[in-house]
């Protein structure tokens, strides 16, 4: 539910400033991380940390994978696509051609000195795309160690 944005006189400058920023909030969702600056959708991430590797889920339905572009800058994990369709309809003497373009962009900074860089793979699965960040051996968590009593 959206409520509509006022800029009209109604309250003092100072409260007007509030209420613009309280109105043009969606109501029952403020927190939502779904929708970019420029309010298209970005999917949805779950990621889930093992004892091995770092999983990472991005829910893309409708997508392949030659959509998508992932890239590592130092620790920087970027997962961007663009996928552009349109379909043309000729009927009698009238022409109707939609279009439409979908992109997103997301990143995230991986720990330092933890990630193996090098066996980072990718999958994309029944709308899902799929990734795999394993941990350097030297990162991973240890069983704990029992130590002996001298004496």
């Amino acid at each position: 539910m959206n409520l509509i944005k006022r800029n009209g006189g109604r309250f003092p400058a100072s409260t007007g400033v509030f209420f613009d920023d309280i109105l043009g909030r969606e109501l029952f969702n403020w927190g939502n991380n779904n929708f970019s600056s420029t309010s298209t959708t970005l999917p949805s991430v779950n990621i889930k940390e093992t004892a091995d590797n770092y999983e990472v889920e991005v829910a893309a339905p409708g997508m392949s994978k030659e959509d998508f572009r992932i890239s590592l800058d130092g620790n920087l994990l970027t997962i961007s696509s663009a996928k552009e369709e349109s379909h043309e309809d000729r009927q009698a003497q009238y022409t109707r051609r939609e279009f439409s373009y979908q992109s997103f962009q997301r990143s995230f900074e991986l720990p330092k000195n933890v990630v193996d860089e090098e066996r980072i793979s990718a999958r994309y699965e029944n709308g899902v795309l799929l990734l795999s960040i394993p941990k350097r051996e030297e990162a991973k968590q240890k069983p704990p160690r029992t130590i002996a009593i001298e004496g």
